[in-house]
């Protein structure tokens, strides 16, 4: 028996072992997956051109998220070590003043630092004369989480026994607002991506649909499925972002470590998972608006 004839016995011991729906499916899969390497292969060296083009914006977006999640970050940490500094009166009942403060929603800490000790500190720090110490007992407080200092800071004031507080209240919403246009840069990045992604997409599938227009009509007039036609195009949107996506990984990777420097100069931890987050996020929105791109094109140029 020649090497021919046990190929054929085999295909046909395998076929007749396997359902005839899965074959049937199996077929469509690949008939698929050929029709989108074909629109592929048709659309030439515009390939390169949109790949590139597609890398390009989705490495800004890339950036700027990062960017984003490591300036907010910042702005936790340093929140985090924001403290409220309460003065108390000369006659104020220090522990009923703690005791009270103490209690109030989202305070974490209270220090008491006695007169007598920053006095002491002063003195030794700027060399001052004997003089009667001017100072007031001063209390540390600590708020669990930045955005609740304000909160903590008008019940404070209310309270029998507080003098004067402080706290770097300019310095704490000028790295809040910061913060607030970073993310509202990157939410516009991520608008402009999107409408750039589908409209380059679109021009693309509708030279694809032009290519095809012959082959689509005799399609049409066998009776072939509209989602038959429609598949290919759509998910050769969706490669053409995917394709894009992973070749802005190499300038996103030089981001991550430059960011990851500068998180090691301030000593302050880099997000968890943050680079993860991006990369996820970066695939999702490259190829949802890569086929949402083809769909739209599809959709428009095709009634089917």
């Amino acid at each position: 028996m020649s090497n021919e004839d046990a190929k054929t016995i085999i295909k046909r011991k395998v076929k007749s072992h396997l359902p005839k729906d899965w074959l049937t499916e199996l077929r469509i899969v690949y008939r698929l997956g050929m029709e989108t390497i074909n629109g592929i292969k048709r659309t030439g060296l515009m390939n390169i051109a949109i790949i590139t083009t597609m890398a390009a914006i989705l490495t800004i977006f890339g950036a700027m998220f990062r960017s984003t999640l490591s300036v907010s970050s910042f702005a936790k940490e340093f929140g985090n070590v924001l403290e409220i500094s309460a003065y108390l009166s000369q006659n104020a009942n220090n522990k009923q003043v703690i005791s009270s403060i103490q209690s109030i929603e989202h305070v974490q800490r209270v220090q008491f630092i006695p007169k007598s000790k920053s006095w002491a500190k002063m003195k030794k720090e700027l060399d001052l004369a004997d003089l009667e110490n001017p100072l007031p007992d001063t209390l540390h407080i600590k708020v669990d989480k930045p955005e609740n200092i304000e909160a903590v800071y008008d019940s404070v004031k209310k309270i029998n026994g507080v003098e004067d507080l402080n706290y770097a209240k300019d310095i704490a919403q000028k790295m809040q607002i910061f913060n607030n246009v970073v993310s509202t840069v990157t939410l516009l990045i991520i608008v402009v991506i999107g409408f750039l992604t589908i409209a380059i997409i679109h021009n693309t599938i509708q030279f694809v649909i032009q290519l095809k227009k012959d082959e689509i009509e005799i399609m049409r007039l066998m009776g072939v499925s509209n989602w038959y036609i429609k598949t290919p195009l759509i998910t050769q949107g969706a490669i053409y972002g995917f394709v894009g996506a992973l070749i802005s990984l190499v300038p996103l990777n030089a981001v991550q470590n430059g960011l990851l420097k500068v998180h090691q100069f301030f000593m302050i931890p880099s997000p968890v998972l943050a680079t993860n987050i991006v990369v996820f996020v970066m695939f999702i929105v490259a190829i949802g608006f890569g086929a949402l791109g083809s769909y739209l094109s599809v959709k428009k140029h095709l009634q089917v």
